[in-house]
């Protein structure tokens, strides 16, 4: 059983408060480009980030994830809007890297769009294209402490 990875590391974004409606801006009705993300508190011995997007709430077994992130420098303390393509993107549930906004089935409700940011021991040392479930067995023995921020949406 894996055990908790509780601290001080604290992510916030400009474009949505915790809880908060994700902008059109961000999503498949606008301009579909990731938002700004930034972070505080990383642990000591953190070398590298590593952020997953993930909808528990769509309609699939597994919910649905819209980006997978990983090779972000222990230094970095924000990604600007659109700014994935800086580091290594891994596979969406869409089949494509790179970041790929909110798409919730119309009249489906409200979905929750939890960004989970992951402060790591060791870098991930994978090339791009690893999947939510890919990703989190190679890092699941690196984290040192996870944040998240969740935003909402619907359509």
């Amino acid at each position: 059983m894996a055990g908790l990875h509780l601290g001080d590391l604290a992510i916030t974004s400009p474009a949505f408060e915790h809880g908060g409606r994700i902008p059109d801006r961000h999503t498949c009705n606008g301009k579909d480009i990731s938002p700004e993300l930034s972070w505080t508190n990383a642990p000591d011995g953190t070398t590298q980030f590593a952020l997953i997007c993930h909808d528990p709430d769509a309609p699939l077994t597994d919910g649905f994830t819209h980006w997978v992130l990983y090779g972000i420098p222990a230094g970095t303390t924000r990604i600007p809007e659109g700014g994935g393509g800086a580091f290594v993107e891994g596979r969406s549930d869409f089949g494509r890297e790179g970041y790929n906004g909110p798409a919730p089935p119309p009249g489906h409700g409200t979905h929750h769009y939890f960004f989970h940011l992951y402060a790591l021991s060791d870098p991930v040392g994978a090339g791009p294209g690893l999947t939510r479930r890919e990703l989190l067995a190679k890092i699941d023995p690196l984290i040192l402490v996870q944040a998240r921020i969740a935003g909402t949406y619907s359509r």
